[in-house]
């Protein structure tokens, strides 16, 4: 089983559900869990050999929450190269704006350019269809767990 760690980007706490969400099944499923929010680098490369989930919602501008917001600068600025890093993404947003879910985009843009691995497709999830984020995360996350 992994060792995963969850990082997390939530303006109105959508986003700690699904991570929440995701720490109940990927755990049931016999994965070594742990949530982050307002993480740093530091914590981040602790799972350069195993596994992250970004669990992330967008601001109506695109752009990614505060909370996880200076960590991907650290990850541009500081940390570049990642090839053994495997990870998933799970992104938040509401497709009523141009720059629907932008933020987690972007992430996935920049670990993909730093080499990291992502397991499985994104999974974006639109406000404007989905009221219970977290309930509709539960069959792509018990999917991503048994890729890994």
């Amino acid at each position: 089983m992994a060792k995963i760690g969850i990082f997390v980007g939530t303006v109105y706490g959508n986003a700690l559900a699904v991570a929440e969400e995701a720490l109940q099944i990927l755990t049931q499923q016999g994965h070594q869990v742990e949530i982050f929010e307002d993480a740093t680098l530091e914590q981040w490369q602790e799972y350069l050999q195993d596994v992250i989930l970004v669990v992330t919602s967008t601001t109506g501008n695109g752009d990614l929450p505060d909370g996880i917001e200076p960590l991907y600068t650290d990850l541009n600025d500081k940390l570049g190269y990642q090839p053994d890093l495997r990870y998933g993404m799970i992104v938040l947003g509401d497709s009523s704006y141009d720059t629907f879910c932008g933020g987690g985009r972007a992430f996935d843009e920049l670990l993909q350019e730093q080499g990291a691995k992502r397991i499985g497709d994104m999974l974006l999830i639109d406000a404007i269809d989905v009221t219970e984020p977290e309930i509709f995360a539960q069959d792509w996350i018990e999917g991503w767990g048994t890729l890994l």
